[in-house]
């Protein structure tokens, strides 16, 4: 049986990297192959130093080799441990692109309770009604509810195989694909994860999921700043950000840390803008009423403050809870103003994204358009 190196290369697609839930070849681990009569000498690195290590990459090459090219095959496997190097451009946003995720979008909070999650999955949902291909990740982990709002609660990830690898099918409702830490946790019992266990989990979600082609992936972060949080800047190239926030002085100092989180030098994501939800309250019997319950355009002041587009506001009405809490989000409610609210929302931070697009070093920037106050595809 003839082969080349192609071959050689294509059998190690089929590899996971150690500890790193990519194939020695997305991970540059292969750093060469010679193939010549009966014999391939594969030069490989990898970071873990353990004979153990070794050994088992050794195996799994020369098994990889002999099973999908040719069983007579003579394999010859040169290990060489090395710390991974990473080279920084400052001029981009860090990452590693997902293949045929065109925009990545972080929805963050400064504080847990002002609405993140009910924002990211109307968002979801008014994007995927405007024509774009919309996933979900929930990274809100430890408090995962994504799968509740969009009533898939009971369902499981599929495995499917992905050129020889297996990889989670992220389960689909309202024509949004949705991965969630909520699908694997007992709903009784808290997730009490270190910092590292966390990111673990997030990496295997982001990485060893088969999200297809998307035009937005939506990640809903957990509140607040930390590990998750710089974890996910690290991991992936985010296009922008959006933070929410209610309008009270509390929410509000929590929120503008939340924005300078992202526009740390280190991390340098734009914020596409701010959302400000509970903006207001009207009664049913009172229609023309607004109440400020938590204060008056809070998140609106600070946009400007820190010179950050104001999205929208969001106002207090009880069928958005309700609508949330039975996964049924309401912007499924063709012709409501809350249907309204949540388009217009959506649309402006489109718009914003289409600035950063058009000023920043592209990730792979999604062509749209913007045509009488409607967003669409060019493809």
């Amino acid at each position: 049986m003839s082969f080349n190196k192609q071959d050689i290369y294509k059998a190690l697609e089929t590899i996971t990297a150690p500890g790193e839930g990519k194939s020695l070849i997305e991970n540059n681990n292969v750093t060469n192959v010679v193939a010549f009569g009966n014999e391939v000498i594969v030069d490989v690195t990898i970071s873990n130093p353990t004979l153990q290590a070794k050994k088992k990459i050794e195996l799994e090459i020369t098994k990889a080799i002999q099973t999908t090219v040719a069983a007579n095959i003579e394999v010859k496997i040169n290990v060489k441990v090395e710390k991974p190097v990473t080279k920084e451009n400052p001029n981009q946003i860090r990452g590693k692109a997902i293949p045929n995720i065109k925009n990545i979008i972080a929805i963050a909070s400064g504080k847990g309770g002002v609405g993140k999650s009910t924002i990211t999955a109307n968002t979801a949902i008014c994007l995927a009604k405007m024509g774009f291909s919309v996933g979900v990740l929930d990274a809100d982990v430890y408090g995962p509810s994504q799968h509740i709002m969009f009533n898939v609660e009971k369902e499981k990830p599929l495995s499917v195989k992905v050129e020889g690898r297996s990889k989670m099918k992220p389960v689909e409702n309202y024509g949004v694909k949705l991965l969630s830490l909520g699908f694997f946790t007992n709903p009784d019992q808290a997730v009490i994860w270190r910092g590292p266990m966390a990111s673990k989990a997030l990496n295997q979600l982001i990485f060893d999921a088969d999200w297809g082609v998307l035009d937005f992936l939506l990640i809903d972060l957990p509140p607040g700043t930390g590990d998750v949080h710089l974890s996910i800047v690290q991991a992936l190239p985010i296009n922008g950000a959006i933070v929410v926030s209610t309008p009270q002085n509390i929410a509000l100092a929590d929120a503008k840390k939340g924005v300078a989180m992202f526009q740390q030098e280190n991390i340098n994501v734009p914020v596409l803008g701010i959302v400000e939800n509970m903006a207001y309250f009207t009664p049913e019997e009172l229609p023309n009423n607004k109440y400020y319950i938590f204060g008056q355009d809070g998140a609106k002041n600070l946009a400007e403050d820190i010179k950050t587009k104001f999205l929208g506001e969001i106002p207090l009405v009880q069928s958005i809870r309700e609508s949330g809490d039975v996964g049924h989000p309401v912007a499924l409610q063709k012709g409501t103003v809350l249907e309204k609210s949540f388009q217009d929302i959506t649309k402006e931070m489109v718009s914003q994204l289409l600035k950063r697009n058009k000023n920043l070093p592209p990730t792979e920037v999604v062509r749209i358009t913007t045509m009488s106050g409607c967003s669409s595809i060019k493809k």
